[in-house]
C-alpha cells in the first residue's frame, strides 16, 4: 500500500489559515487535487472534515480525532482515533493507495510513514498561519513536475523505497 501526501502550498510555506479555510481558490489545482484522489482513500484531520462540510464525493473519507465523543454517521466516512489506527485499517483492507490530505498536524505524523509526496506549489504568497510542515528535502527525489499557470505539481518519492 502506498501511503502518499496530498498538498497544496503557497510561496510562503501556507496551506491554510487557523479558521480552517483555504486562502484561495484555484479551480485548476482543485481539478488535479480531485483527480488524484478520486476513488481512493483519504485520511484527514477533524479540523480539516469539518472545514469541508461534507465527505469528500468517490472517496472513503477517514477522519482522525483526538476527540473521544466526535462521530460521524455517513457511508462515505469513518472516524479513527489514531493516525496509525487509520493506517491499519486501511491495509487490513488491502488498499492499493491512500492519500493524506491534511491538515498539519497530520501531515507532521503521517510525514514518517509516507511513500511518496504529491505537492502543488503556488505561485503566490497567501494570507494564512498554517504551514506546511518541513521535511528533510535530501530524503525525497523529484520524479515528476507539471507547471500550470498558477502552480506546479511536483511528485516526490522517498530514496530507497520503491
Amino acid at each position: 500500500m502506498k501511503i502518499i501526501i496530498i498538498a497544496a502550498i503557497a510561496q510562503n510555506g501556507v496551506i491554510g489559515t487557523t479558521m480552517g479555510e483555504m486562502p484561495w481558490h484555484v479551480k485548476e489545482e482543485f481539478a488535479h487535487f480531485k483527480n488524484t484522489t478520486f476513488g481512493f482513500p483519504v485520511i484527514m484531520g477533524r479540523k480539516t472534515f469539518e472545514t469541508l462540510g461534507n465527505p469528500l464525493k468517490g472517496r472513503l473519507n477517514i477522519i482522525i480525532t483526538n476527540s473521544q465523543n466526535f462521530s460521524f454517521k455517513d457511508d462515505g466516512a469513518i472516524v479513527y482515533h489514531s493516525l496509525i489506527g487509520a493506517l491499519d485499517y486501511c491495509r487490513k483492507a488491502n488498499y492499493e493507495k491512500i492519500f493524506i490530505i491534511g491538515g498539519r498536524e497530520i501531515f507532521l505524523q503521517a510525514i514518517p510513514f509516507v511513500d511518496e509526496m504529491i505537492l502543488s506549489f503556488m505561485k503566490f504568497s497567501a494570507k494564512g498561519e498554517i504551514l506546511f510542515p518541513e521535511y528533510n528535502e535530501t530524503d525525497w527525489q523529484k520524479t515528476e513536475e507539471k507547471i500550470f499557470d498558477q502552480f506546479s505539481v511536483c511528485n516526490f518519492v522517498r530514496k530507497g523505497r520503491n
